[in-house]
């Protein structure tokens, strides 16, 4: 097995097809990277900008250039002596009638050679279909229903029909058919299907099934026995119904490609002994955060924080309160399943009988105590730490209801199911326990307790914001040094320049508190929470102007699309399915007054934070290469780049302004010359990478050294912390002579 040195992550689509992935291949080669990680390549939805909702696994998209497209790239990249690393969807495929599989289904029934595929409630009746912007009686009065040969219209929709039913009348036709549709704000409570999260344009796939395992990775398994595929990213593989089996039968059929999962690590949780090289880093970029974070600064901004708003005293009382609000709105429908499968479960114990409402209040108090993303528990011998999470559960859960018997039960069936629809329920738990935590952390609470941005990260905990040195260096010494390390993603929250920003945010409380006090003199700020208004402040300064560059023309409208999406996950004063627009305009218009202030008369401490960003974003790049691990760069970060959540981070970015990087001025140079330094000194000196030992310590308050030690001499690298003059070195380099001779200059 080959793995990476360096890899180089590259979102397809809006504007990025194979051709234009080619096209990076002369810049990747330069900065030797050794593997192009490619987001998902496979036939999407129309007009899909990211590729996730695949419609059709066994086909590479030709929106993208098809096989062809892609073959032409794989040969491409051969020649550069890059590999290719694809990301593969196993959990979900598009909920749509473009995905054909589905389309035969929806004809069918539990009859089509794809109803196996799809994690469907058949139980429950027809497949619904929540696309109808009314009700289907309105519709149908509004004599918008109507046959069309073999589809039924209805409103702006067609419908595939079963082919064995005759009628023209198109109430009798809806009547009997596999699925029926219903107005779209069904989807909270009434799909019949297990979806993404909350995300009803997905629907899971049953791939625990081995005929659904071979027909999703038919094309993968084709194109890495070609040679055109040399390493596996998995997405969400805690979707599965058991992770475990499903990476056992992928690493059968695929022994000698590397593979990396998506998986949220939380806490103290460790990976798995799962057949993987690793996670996709999550947590590396985590650690890199808290150990350039100051506690005390971070501790004093909380107090300040709840103080002004009267929020929740941790994060974790913001999480909990959130749970309990997305598991009865966002996840209805899989609370609803929940209680559905505990209902079947509870039909063969002769000693309880609970009704709806009970399984209900002790399904709830489950989920809301469980604080990772899932448990593994299956048909093989469980796990002591699983066990030991699952009593720790039941326990909270218990404080709070009357009696412990249902939850007792419940748990009982989660660690050791009896029966078949004892293990129906315990497959789905674990698969909801990651979508709660997921919207709930990351899409709910994450946009609620503002008071300090960069810990509000995927898989961070913002109640421990900093971390010491010697933590970081015993976290290090736990990794395999296989897994992947990134500091920014399509998926992060901020971009890793962004997020050191507000990482200098902890270092100078003094001038965060002055930002935050200025922007609430502002008349605007009247009509905002507070949380909404620290929230605010940081975004802006996340990604506000260098001072060597020219005026954003777009910041305006880029904030004030973040600020929507922001305050919709929230949910607190607008929402995505009940947007409150006169909210949102008061966020807008805030906005704006703040940009025009800061312009009119550019504080001091936004300058001074900046540069302390500037330089802490330097430190990140060290530390990113220094860790145990396979360095990632998400397209764009190997030189200056400041963003926020989706869209924002996906925005195009210049190759020609990429290359040109390490000529540029201010930061952009700086970093590009330091990635540039940092992948020369791993591909000249590979040993002291692979098995030089990482340590980290403090030397006085504003200086880390980072050291890689092997039997052959030590590298030492010194990390300034504060700004200091801007032509200043923050990485200075101590390379052993004997080891390092030829080091990169």
């Amino acid at each position: 097995m080959i793995l990476p040195t360096a890899t180089y992550r590259l979102q397809l689509r809006c504007g990025i097809d194979f051709d234009a992935a080619a096209a990076y291949l002369p810049h990747l080669a330069d900065l030797k990277i050794s593997h192009l990680y490619l987001s998902p390549i496979f036939t999407a939805t129309q007009g899909s900008t990211h590729g996730y909702d695949v419609t059709d696994p066994g086909e590479i998209d030709p929106a993208l250039g098809g096989r062809d497209g892609y073959e032409r790239l794989s040969r491409a990249a051969q020649a550069a002596g890059i590999g290719l690393i694809l990301d593969l969807v196993p959990n979900h495929t598009a909920f749509t009638l473009e995905n054909p599989w589905l389309t035969d289904v929806l004809k069918t029934g539990r009859d089509s050679a794809f109803a196996p595929h799809f994690d469907i409630h058949w139980d429950e009746g027809p497949v619904i279909l929540p696309w109808l912007e009314q009700p289907f009686e309105a519709l149908l009065e509004q004599g918008r229903v109507s046959r069309d040969g073999d589809m039924l219209r209805i409103g702006d929709l067609a419908l595939p029909l079963r082919p064995d039913v005759s009628s023209e009348d198109p109430a009798v036709l809806h009547d009997h058919q596999h699925w029926r549709a219903v107005h779209w704000a069904r989807e909270r409570d009434g799909v019949t299907h297990r979806r993404f999260f909350n995300v009803t344009g997905l629907i899971g796939m049953r791939v625990e099934d081995p005929q659904v395992f071979a027909d999703m990775h038919a094309l993968v398994f084709d194109l890495v026995a070609a040679g055109h595929v040399q390493g596996l990213r998995l997405d969400h593989i805690d979707g599965l119904a058991d992770p475990e089996a499903y990476l056992a039968d992928l690493r059968r059929a695929v022994p000698d490609t590397p593979i990396w999962v998506e998986k949220i690590l939380t806490g103290d949780e460790v990976l798995r002994d799962w057949p993987v090289e690793g996670t996709t880093g999550y947590e590396a970029a985590t650690v890199i955060a808290q150990v350039l974070s100051d506690g005390a600064g971070a501790a004093r901004l909380r107090t300040a924080w709840v103080d002004q708003t009267g929020g929740p005293d941790t994060f974790h009382d913001a999480l909990i309160a959130a749970k309990g609000i997305v598991i009865r709105r966002d996840l209805a429908a899989e609370l609803r399943r929940l209680i559905t499968l505990a209902r079947s479960a509870f039909a063969e114990i002769s000693t309880l009988d609970p009704g709806d409402e009970a399984l209900r209040e002790a399904i709830i108090a489950l989920l809301t105590e469980f604080p990772r993303y899932r448990t593994y528990f299956s048909r093989r011998p469980a796990a002591p730490e699983d066990l030991a999470l699952m009593e720790a559960v039941a326990d909270r859960a218990a404080a709070g209801l009357r009696s412990r018997d249902i939850t007792d039960a419940l748990t009982r069936m989660i660690t050791a199911p009896d029966t078949a629809a004892e293990t129906a329920f315990q497959i789905r738990f674990q698969q909801v326990t990651g979508a709660l935590l997921a919207k709930s952390h990351e899409d709910t609470a994450g946009f609620r307790w503002t008071p300090y941005l960069a810990a509000c990260e995927v898989g961070a905990d913002p109640d421990r914001p900093a971390i010491s040195p010697p933590d970081a260096t015993t976290w290090a010494a736990a990794q395999s040094g296989h897994g992947l390390i990134l500091t920014s993603s399509h998926d992060t929250k901020r971009s890793e320049d962004a997020r050191m920003r507000l990482v200098a945010w902890t270092r100078r409380p003094d001038d965060a508190l002055a930002l935050i006090a200025r922007a609430q003199a502002l008349p605007q700020a009247s009509d905002l929470p507070v949380n909404v208004i620290w929230y605010l402040v940081q975004a802006a300064l996340a990604i506000w102007n260098a001072p060597d560059a020219d005026p954003d023309p777009d910041l305006n409208e880029r904030l004030a699309e973040h600020a929507t999406k922001a305050l919709r996950e929230a949910d607190e004063i607008t929402a995505w399915t009940h947007p409150d627009e006169a909210a949102e305009g008061r966020a807008h218009a805030f906005l704006t007054a703040l940009i025009e202030n800061f312009r009119a008369d550019p504080p001091a401490e936004v300058a001074r934070l900046i540069a302390l960003g500037e330089t802490l974003a330097l430190a990140q790049v060290a530390l990113k290469f220094l860790l145990p691990g396979i360095p990632d760069i998400y397209r764009g970060c190997e030189t200056v780049h400041l963003a926020l959540t989706d869209p924002d981070n996906r925005r195009p970015v210049d190759l020609n302004a990429l290359s040109e990087a390490p000529s540029a001025r201010g930061l952009a140079g700086r970093k590009a010359r330091l990635v540039r330094r940092m992948l020369d000194l791993r591909a000249q000196h590979p040993q002291i990478f692979a098995d030089g030992t990482f340590a980290l310590e403090a030397d006085g308050t504003d200086t880390l050294v980072a050291t890689r030690s092997t039997p052959a001499g030590d590298l030492h690298v010194r990390l300034r912390l504060d700004p200091g003059p801007a032509t200043g070195d923050v990485v200075t380099f101590d390379l052993p002579a004997a080891s390092m001779e030829g080091a990169a200059p």
